[in-house]
């Protein structure tokens, strides 16, 4: 406990670095925002990324898998990991390895170097991006300022994929795939150079790193996610597919055991005792998956069936940044008076809106005229929703703990995202060979012979008949996709229950006297709205 006051006392004794809140919170928002968008960064430039290093179709799946699972699957104990060795020291270690990461992945010169980069960037990624969460709430104050800080927060994480599309297509048409790691090497050492300065080192907690936890846990999410990445490829009958998910149910299960009887577990199991933060993960979960298929089949969409450039195509998703940040801003502002259920309730429900319209897409399809509306409806959902989800999962939680809860949210955005994006590929391939067999006849009968050799060499429809059977598919995975975003606003409406305590704690009139410090020592600190509730036998 010696060290960990003398960190206090140190950070105390140095206000300068307190100042400048607004500095801090750019940092940190920078690197959440350089780790979410290079999920869809990549997603422009695979095309040329196969030309340039030789990878088939097939293998070319994982250049974004690569950085999912071990995202995905060690954000957990990147959340862990701030907790005991303090979150600015592990901050900047992430950051750090991310940006090495990304060097050695913009000098690749085999498939083989790119895809461990790749998993080395999820590894980064994972550490960085739930301490950063986790600094916002001991950065700034619970009430009004944090309000605004996490409003900021939930823009950048919701908008990233947009941007990253954006900022793929003009790094890809203007100067070339490899700028698209390069570019995280700047950013990224301007981040660890500004830490110091700007963010304070919160206190370290005693206790001991739960590896046996951390690698079940990891191993099997890793199981889960690569079961539904090998149906969509390989079918739900594939022995491989069936031996992952069987792993990942045992793997799973036994992570829970070990959890429920650690005196110091990765994942304390007492945070999904309250029904509002259980809620909160699960439509984290629903929407994620919604999110990471629109932006997925979209892209798609746009490139191969209305031909635009990887420039143009990211210029299409730049108006859902601007409409996922304005909805973020309307939450923050009017969190504190009404609450976040009423967000939560309504942004899914837009989201759901938006999905259902853009099942109606086809052939005949125009941007302006199909795609826009939708896109905006549905972003402006995502903006409402995402500012009260932040806040509920984190809400109540001992500093102690505020990794391990942003850990959860943030694996469960990760994890939903590529769970999602898997069974909607799927759904998409089943829905693309039921189009093909109907298409195939007619083409057969219209081809000319130069299309019918061009036919028998790659299998694949060309023209008209290629892009009816893409656009089937399309809009077959958002019918899908919008279910997902109906499950989460039936647990928004029938699961999340707001108190009074929880609007005043969003006011920040509702703190006791002392209870700050209470809290960052680990007393008093339970659920949102039972002040002073110890959350379990351990804490």
């Amino acid at each position: 406990m010696t060290g960990s006051h003398a960190t206090s006392q140190r950070a105390a004794e140095s206000p300068k670095k307190g100042r400048g809140s607004g500095i801090a919170l750019l940092v940190i928002c920078s690197c959440q925002l350089m780790v979410v968008l290079d999920i869809t960064i990549v997603n422009i430039a695979l095309p040329h990324i196969q030309t340039s290093l030789g990878f088939s179709t097939e293998n070319l799946s994982w250049v974004i898998n690569a950085y999912t699972l071990t995202f995905g699957g060690l954000l957990l104990l990147g959340g862990r990991l701030g907790d005991i060795l303090g979150r600015r020291r592990v901050f900047m270690f992430g950051v750090a390895l991310f940006v090495f990461a990304s060097l050695l992945g913009g000098l690749s010169q085999e498939s083989w170097q790119l895809l461990a980069a790749r998993s080395l960037q999820g590894v980064g990624g994972a550490i960085a991006s739930p301490t950063a969460l986790s600094l916002i709430t001991t950065t700034f104050r619970e009430g009004p300022a944090r309000n605004r800080a996490f409003g900021v927060f939930a823009a950048v994480s919701a908008g990233g994929s947009a941007i990253g599309l954006l900022a793929g297509g003009v790094l890809v048409e203007w100067l070339d795939w490899r700028w698209i790691f390069f570019v995280n090497v700047p950013i990224g050492l301007l981040i660890v150079l500004a830490t110091p300065r700007f963010i304070r080192e919160s206190e370290r907690h005693p206790g001991h790193f739960d590896v046996v936890g951390a690698l079940t846990s990891t191993l099997g999410m890793v199981c889960l996610v690569y079961g539904f990445i090998r149906a969509s490829q390989d079918g739900w009958s594939d022995v491989l597919t069936l031996g992952a998910f069987a792993a990942a149910v045992v793997l799973l299960g036994l992570f829970i055991a070990i959890e429920s009887r650690s005196r110091q577990p990765i994942t304390p199991l007492w945070m999904f005792r309250d029904r509002n933060r259980a809620g909160t993960y699960g439509m984290m979960l629903s929407l994620a998956a919604a999110m990471f298929g629109m932006f997925f089949f979209l892209t798609l969409f746009v490139q191969n069936i209305l031909g635009f450039s990887p420039l143009k195509a990211g210029l299409a998703f730049l108006p859902v940044s601007v409409i996922i940040a304005i909805g973020a801003g309307i939450a923050s502002q009017l969190l504190p008076k009404w609450g976040p259920k009423p967000f939560m309730v309504t942004g899914a429900v837009l989201a759901a809106v938006g999905l259902g319209w853009l099942t109606r897409t086809d052939v005949d399809s125009t941007y302006l005229g199909s795609l826009l509306g939708p896109i905006l409806v549905f972003g402006l959902g995502m903006g409402l929703q995402f500012v009260s989800l932040t806040l509920m999962a984190v809400s109540g939680v001992a500093p102690k703990d505020a990794g391990a809860a942003s850990g959860i949210l943030n694996t469960t955005q990760q994890v939903g995202g590529s769970l999602g994006l898997s069974i909607l590929v799927t759904v998409f391939g089943t829905a693309s060979r039921n189009e093909a067999t109907d298409q195939v006849p007619k083409f057969l009968a219209d081809a000319t012979p130069a299309q019918l050799a061009e036919f028998r060499r790659t299998g694949e429809l060309p023209g008209s008949w290629g892009d009816q059977v893409l656009a089937s598919g399309v809009s077959t995975a958002f019918v899908v996709a919008a279910v997902f975003a109906v499950v989460a606003a039936l647990i928004a409406l029938i699961v999340i229950q707001v108190r009074p305590s929880d609007v005043e704690r969003l006011r920040g009139d509702g703190a006791v006297p002392g209870a700050a410090e209470r809290t960052e020592s680990g007393e008093g600190a339970g659920v949102p709205g039972r002040p002073g509730e110890r959350p379990g036998p351990e804490h």
